[in-house]
């Protein structure tokens, strides 16, 4: 492998698991609190964020000689509002269900820090290849809890998946409850919270 895909290769893999946005630095909780109590709608927006994310760090790397220093969060800020313009359009277009569902939360990656945090500590000071694995690596790495926390949050809290009933009847019968818990705020600390606890003893299995 060459120097240039295994670098790309550690940008990429590094918020898998070693530096990931939200099990991690614990970045991007308001989606997490907001869209995932369902997976639709956990897909659509990751998607959504990971598109918002790698373009806006192709772009800014792109721009980083010509963008002058004073302004550059004025820059940063334009190039990722017109990112999530286009996003939001394109859902409305072709995805306006989802689109009604995720609500203001599409609009507001505006405000995700993860995006202005990846474009002022990395796409600043690195080219266009490997800022386009930073923003990949990162939108999956954010991604990826939200859909596992989405996963277990409609599955535990309304018994379904993607929509559609997966428990059985007979259970329901049986005397089996759905934990509302799960569809309220504290749902997404639970389920964080373990991912977290999870992680931290695969780190430290693998150090």
């Amino acid at each position: 492998m060459s120097i240039k895909k295994t670098q790309a290769y550690k940008v990429f893999m590094k918020p898998m698991v070693e530096a990931n946005p939200v099990s991690v630095a614990i970045l991007g909780i308001c989606s997490a609190l907001a869209i995932t109590t369902q997976l639709i709608p956990s897909i659509v927006m990751v998607l959504a964020m990971t598109f918002v994310l790698t373009m806006s760090n192709v772009t800014i790397s792109l721009l980083r000689h010509v963008i002058p220093k004073n302004i550059r969060i004025i820059v940063e800020l334009v190039v990722i509002s017109t990112l999530v313009i286009l996003a939001d359009q394109t859902l409305k277009a072709f995805m306006f269900d989802v689109s009604k569902q995720l609500s203001v939360f599409v609009g507001l990656i505006i405000t995700n820090c993860i995006i202005m945090g990846r474009a002022e500590a990395f796409a600043l000071a690195n080219g266009p290849w490997l800022s386009m694995w930073d923003g990949l690596g990162n939108g999956l790495g954010y991604g990826y809890i939200l859909i596992v926390v989405s996963f277990f949050r409609e599955l535990l809290g309304a018994g379904s998946l993607f929509g559609i009933k997966v428990i059985p009847q007979a259970l329901y019968d049986a005397g089996y409850v759905d934990m509302g818990i799960m569809l309220l705020a504290p749902g997404v600390f639970i389920v964080i919270g373990l991912l977290v606890w999870a992680q931290n003893i695969y780190t430290k299995r693998t150090q």
